[in-house]
């Protein structure tokens, strides 16, 4: 029995520190579990002056990553380089090359999986790719196995730990959104550059990989629908929390009559729901499944020790293949034997129907209210409740307005209207409001 499986790494960020770390310290345990030692041969990165909290040494120091591609000792390579050029035909080629592959690259994924993937079918190579949905939360594993036998109803995630800390540390009350960013990125919790994040690019490519392997349907990102938390306000929390909600950013996927719903967006949803309770850099991924019910998958979300746990246990899976001979896995990478196997079309967010929070800012005078209504009735959409908050900016006032089920698109089309009003100050602030969540 072959008593050593050995690894090439490319990339050495943060990632790959803790990789090279966990396969230090817990050493004797993958090799008690696996009957095998985990053997590390190189790593390649194009900058080996950056400073590291952990630094590599030397005699593993590559500066070509098809140093470790072409080398045929190699067993399994691991990316974990982030969304540059070139990084997809790595994976290809290094599955080209007969390799086992990890990955956490979820934008790569999330633009490039398709070809990724059919390139490890025909090849007879394996990929694998957990840490890229959720951190140290093995939810794809489970999708793939664990709840393989349900049909899945319902994802919903919150799969973005900065936003859910900004949104968290917003709904405590202590500060704006610029501010509360601003203390985010001094604690290392946001980026210099938050984009990715805090407009939900980074829980698109995610919840595309979710989609694929909860149900076998691979979505074009550009299709999905995608709006983030920069200008959410505190007004908003406040009146979620009064009106007994609480404001997430969810990744929400649905499959109901033929159909699949995938969207990204600030959300209001029950305070009393399990996802209402997920605080701070923490993720969550709610699934259902049609006979197992109810499922949520917690834990943190991101960050070197976590994620490096997920890469290390895709590495020592494959390992476990590779060691009983298996160097073609029994599993597609989604999951599924034919891709979109219940055929699900895809459903635009302009055809959903939901309730709807919009919040206004208008001038402090009689008879706005009736054009505002006036408009929302033309296009069939029905108030439930008003409410005029407290606070003033200069002559104008906020306004709250809760509708009953609405389709989307009238609801776009009349707050293109209202937003023309001469009352309305500010563009109306539409938040989607999710309302069966489970507790």
């Amino acid at each position: 029995m072959k008593k050593e499986v050995k690894i090439g790494l490319i990339g050495y960020g943060t990632i790959a520190q803790g990789v090279v770390r966990l396969l230090k310290e817990n050493k004797k345990e993958i090799q008690s579990r696996l009957g095998a030692q985990l053997k590390l041969v190189g790593v390649a990165d194009k900058d080996w002056k950056r400073k590291r909290k952990y630094p590599l040494e030397k005699s593993l120091r590559l500066n070509d990553a098809y140093q470790l591609i072409n080398n045929p000792e190699i067993d399994i390579i691991i990316e974990l380089v982030g969304d540059f050029p070139g990084v997809a035909e790595m994976l290809i080629d290094s599955l080209k090359a007969g390799k086992s592959v990890v990955t956490a690259n979820k934008a790569v994924l999330a633009k490039y999986g398709k070809k990724i993937f059919q390139t490890a079918v025909r090849t007879g190579s394996q990929i694998f790719f957990e840490a890229s949905v959720g951190g140290g939360i093995p939810v794809l594993r489970a999708l793939r196995t664990g709840l393989c036998a349900n049909q899945i109803q319902e994802i919903y995630g919150i799969v973005n730990g900065t936003c859910n800390y900004i949104i968290t540390e917003m709904e405590q009350g202590r500060g704006e959104y610029k501010d509360v960013l601003k203390e985010a990125q001094r604690l290392g919790y946001a980026e210099a550059d938050p984009g990715a994040d805090v407009e939900g690019i980074d829980a698109l490519h995610k919840l595309v990989i979710l989609v694929l392997l909860g149900y076998g349907v691979s979505l074009d990102i550009n299709k999905i629908y995608r709006e983030g938390i920069s200008d959410l306000s505190l007004l908003d929390f406040r009146t979620a929390q009064d009106l007994g909600y609480r404001l997430r950013l969810l990744a929400i996927a649905r499959q109901e009559n033929g159909f699949i719903d995938a969207r990204v967006h600030p959300t209001l949803i029950p305070a009393n729901s399990l996802l209402a309770k997920v605080e701070g850099v923490y993720n969550a991924i709610y699934v259902r499944g049609n006979f197992v019910g109810p499922t949520l998958f917690y834990g943190q979300g991101a960050g070197m020790e976590p994620t490096a746990s997920a890469v290390v246990s895709d590495v020592m899976e494959l390992a476990r293949n590779l060691l009983s001979g298996k160097k073609s896995s029994r599993i597609k990478p989604s999951g599924y034997y034919q891709e979109n196997p219940r055929q699900l079309k895809f459903k635009p967010i302009e055809e959903l129907k939901m309730p709807y929070y919009l919040r206004l800012w208008v001038l402090d005078q009689p008879g706005v209210l009736a054009k505002i209504s006036g408009i929302l009735a033309r296009h069939k959409i029905s108030i439930r409740s008003v409410i005029q908050r407290e606070g003033r900016e200069g002559d104008s006032v906020p306004l709250v307005i809760i509708t009953h089920l609405a389709l989307e698109k009238s609801v776009q089309k009349a707050v293109r209207e209202i937003n023309r009003l001469k009352v309305v100050i500010q563009p109306a602030k539409v938040i989607r409001i999710l309302t069966e969540l489970e507790k």
